[in-house]
């Protein structure tokens, strides 16, 4: 196993259980303790999380794993539920895209899409697609994309995520329409709506879903039927919700009940 994978098996730990031990790592890592302590140690100078004696905790009440690092937690199912999205979205539709790692994997599976990078069907100079965006790496993936529009809101940088907020951004976004909004979330539960962590980037999801015709919620299911801190919206905000067969069909059944269109891919 290579550093890397060491540090991206320590930092998915540590995100599913909050914190780690030296010993326990080690062994899950099949490595030794001396290895597994100057990992942490380094981990620890690039501010990804915070050493204990025994081990290390998360970063702060606050903590998010930058992007790189969260991209390949539970990347069949993103893999999945992005193609599902992308098959969604018609030639010539503006669509707007949150930041997050499932939304990447969105834009990703648009660029792929052969009917949005052949020909133009929609007549000459016509964009096969216009793509609004707060999320940096986003607009950066796509804009090499000669038949795509990419318009990028200002705003302040989150480094943990890469999306623009902040006054900036909600104004220019808030003089733009949009087809379809594609929402990543850290949270949907049929009750309490769609929600993140931050209020900041809840605040610009929120304003997107608001431009939209139509809004797309895409999420695995381990974020669903839970709750997070920042509310975007209301479940009836939300035309379909596009997530992965371990979703129990009793939450499905909560989240069709409440007008919500459940795709499991």
């Amino acid at each position: 196993m290579t550093r890397k994978e060491r540090w991206q098996t320590l930092l998915d730990l540590l995100v599913e259980r909050g914190e780690i031990e030296v010993e326990p790592a080690a062994e899950t890592l099949g490595v030794s303790a001396a290895t597994v302590r100057r990992d942490l140690d380094l981990l620890a100078e690039q501010q990804l999380l915070v050493r204990t004696r025994g081990g290390a905790v998360v970063h702060g009440v606050s903590y998010e794993l930058p992007l790189r690092y969260r991209t390949s937690r539970r990347a069949a199912e993103k893999r999945r539920i992005s193609e599902a999205v992308a098959a969604l979205i018609s030639p010539g539709e503006v669509i707007g895209l949150t930041g997050g790692t499932t939304t990447t994997e969105v834009a990703r599976a648009l660029a792929a899409r052969p009917d949005l990078a052949g020909a133009d069907a929609q007549g000459a100079g016509t964009p096969a697609l216009t793509v609004v965006t707060n999320a940096l790496n986003i607009a950066g993936e796509l804009v090499i994309r000669p038949r795509f529009k990419i318009v990028l809101t200002g705003g302040v940088a989150r480094a943990q995520s890469y999306e623009l907020t902040g006054p900036l951004a909600q104004q220019v976004l808030g003089q733009l329409s949009v087809d379809t909004a594609i929402v990543g979330v850290d949270a949907f539960d049929p009750a309490d709506g769609a929600a993140t962590r931050h209020e900041d980037e809840a605040a610009m999801n929120r304003l997107l879903c608001d431009r939209a015709r139509r809004v797309v919620v895409a999420a695995d299911s381990s974020k669903l039927g839970v709750r997070a801190f920042a509310r975007i919206c209301p479940t009836s905000t939300v035309d379909t919700l596009v997530t992965d067969t371990a979703l129990p069909d009793e939450v499905a059944e909560r989240f069709e009940a409440a007008g919500v269109a459940v795709r499991r891919v």
